[in-house]
């Protein structure tokens, strides 16, 4: 099976099933260890529709669809902070698609995009029960910094500077495609 990732509007019906199924995960995560329940449905919609991923869009920002044999399967987004650094968000593969390469992918084309939009620098935050976006960014290469943000929910922030275009497919905001 092949991996394509390509730009995708933020308000599409793939982006914001893409959403609403990461929001979902992430926050259920939450409850769970923090209050032994699963996301109010209230909350959860208010949540979702609070962040549309406006923001996600050129020239200061960008969303990608990862499609595994031409079905969607995760997203990945960007925005600039300021000139120099970009934040990377939304981070995710459908269950069923992991451990197939397909993250890292997302996560290397969404440092193509920061390049394109002149980063210098990726920044991201995450939380502790994120063990494996944890792991997934060290292999990368990001490591640990400081904090850049007063979000309530991040307890690690992570940075990784960002060289060059490094013959990178997707510098110019066409698909990339992989074999997995």
């Amino acid at each position: 099976m092949t991996w394509t990732v390509a730009p995708e509007p933020y308000d599409s019906p793939v982006a914001a099933a893409l959403w609403r199924a990461y929001y979902t995960e992430v926050s259920d995560r939450w409850y769970q260890l923090h209050e032994g329940r699963s996301t109010d449905p209230d909350e959860l919609e208010r949540e979702i529709a609070a962040y549309s991923g406006s923001d996600l869009v050129p020239p200061r920002g960008g969303l990608l669809v990862a499609r595994y044999g031409g079905e969607p399967a995760g997203t990945s987004g960007v925005r600039l902070l300021d000139d120099a650094t970009a934040e990377l968000t939304r981070v995710f593969l459908y269950a069923g698609m992991r451990g197939r390469g397909g993250a890292a992918l997302l996560v290397r084309a969404a440092e193509d995009v920061a390049r394109t939009l002149g980063a210098e620098r990726m920044v991201l935050d995450t939380r502790g029960d994120l063990v494996e976006a944890r792991a997934l960014y060290a292999r990368l290469g990001y490591t640990e910094t400081e904090a850049y943000n007063e979000d309530p929910y991040a307890e690690h922030w992570f940075a990784k500077r960002l060289h060059g275009a490094e013959g990178s497919p997707v510098t110019d905001g066409s698909r990339l495609r992989a074999q997995s």
